[in-house]
């Protein structure tokens, strides 16, 4: 009975430390059986990303184990049975065998030791196909289609056929990136985000074995985009607004100006355009690809600030930089008429001008009329008179008061 116990020992020993295993396999598996749930064979799983994917298996007996025969068979499907010659190796401790098929093996050890064991191979190489399904102006339809292989393994009881399980998941992505919407749940996307650039679409299939294929193609983008820029977007009337233009495949423009429906241009560049009455302008851009696609966008505020008029009642003309000149604080003065007088009532200065005059206009300086005269520190009296470009009337009892001029 102690001999007995100890062969048995030894079978177990040996059967737990003996292997079978497949050199560069990407994943393994293991049959069921569920009216033989003792028989637990491996299942090696290639990736076959070549399309000449072969398997290699390899019978290795544990170290100080005398060398045996080893005989190999592969499944007959005809026979249902592992009865297919393969190979035939004597005295050794490791056999392999290369070049392998898809199918079941089964290596019988003989000799120095009596055991067996049994692999199944196969090369799996999902299916990837990526095209353009539809497009127009506003979005972009793509076409997957993604399968995984189908492994049968048998009972090698009853020859029964049972199918590995394998599941597909697939990832649709761009380069350069663009939006594509559920990229890992539709396998037809489409996005109402086309790119305005040239992309290459690809759809990335693995299965449950981490194989992967990949298929892809080059899109070349037909979409517009209207986009400008505006400089400046504030200010006081007249304001001179200068328009960028930053559209993608625009062929025909038209701006609308918002400041009457006769103030549009149809240049890709319009010459800056000037707001001439305070208030508020959106403006809009259209444009046309020579495929007919149309965008528009629209710029909401463009500020035109209304009249102002702010009279200080000091300066000091001593060049020292700072409130040398009797200058009015003003916005969107269409015209302005200054008049400052002494204490007896001579004209010292004056100045009434409008346009480009009035842009210019620097103020009074303290001399007397313009000349290299100073005139003497004191109390001035001034009339000033204008109008606003939003046609408000400056020519109250507000514009007329004393000025002090320091030194």
């Amino acid at each position: 009975m102690r001999y007995l116990f100890l062969i048995l020992s030894m079978f177990f020993t040996l059967t737990a430390s003996a292997q079978l295993t497949a050199p560069g396999n990407n994943a393994v598996r293991y049959t069921v059986f569920i009216a033989n749930p003792e028989i637990r064979d491996p299942v090696f799983i290639y990736c076959n990303t070549s399309g000449t994917q072969k398997g290699t298996l390899v019978a290795s007996l544990p170290a100080a184990t005398p060398a045996s025969d080893f005989s190999w068979f592969r499944w007959s499907d005809a026979d249902k049975s592992f009865s297919i010659p393969v190979k035939n190796e004597t005295a050794v401790t490791s056999s392999t065998v290369t070049n392998l098929s898809e199918g079941g093996y089964r290596v019988l050890i003989s000799g120095g030791a009596d055991t067996s064991f049994t692999g199944w191979i196969f090369t799996d190489k999902p299916y990837a196909y990526a095209a353009l399904l539809n497009r127009t102006c506003d979005y972009v339809a793509l076409n997957g289609e993604a399968a995984v292989d189908t492994f049968f393994y048998k009972n090698p009881l009853s020859g029964t056929a049972i199918r590995l399980p394998n599941r597909v998941k697939f990832l649709w992505s761009s380069n350069p990136a663009s939006i594509i919407p559920f990229p890992d749940l539709e396998l037809d996307p489409q996005t109402f985000v086309p790119p305005l650039v040239d992309v290459t679409y690809k759809i990335q299939v693995t299965d449950s074995f981490g194989c992967v294929s990949e298929s892809s193609f080059f899109y070349e983008s037909i979409h517009v985009k209207a986009d400008f820029s505006v400089d400046p977007d504030k200010g006081e009337a007249p304001l001179e607004v200068s328009f960028t233009d930053k559209s993608v495949r625009g062929s025909v423009y038209k701006w609308e100006f918002g400041d009457s429906k006769d103030s549009i241009s149809v240049l890709k560049d319009p010459p800056p355009h000037i707001y001439y009455i305070p208030g508020e302008y959106s403006v809009k851009l259209t444009i046309e690809s020579d495929l007919h696609c149309i965008d528009s966008m629209r710029f909401e505020k463009i500020v035109v600030e209304p009249s102002e008029l702010d009279i200080p009642n000091v300066f000091t003309p001593n060049d020292d930089g700072l409130n040398d000149r009797f200058m009015v604080q003003k916005k969107s003065l269409k015209f302005i008429s200054v008049e400052v007088f002494s204490r007896s009532g001579k004209m010292v200065y004056n100045f009434s001008g409008e346009g480009e005059a009035l842009r210019d206009w620097e103020g009074w300086d303290g001399k007397v009329n313009k000349s290299s005269a100073d005139a003497s520190p004191g109390v001035y009296f001034y009339i000033i008179r204008a109008i606003g470009w939003d046609e408000v009337e400056y020519d109250s009892r507000e514009q007329r008061g004393f000025v002090y001029l320091y030194r």
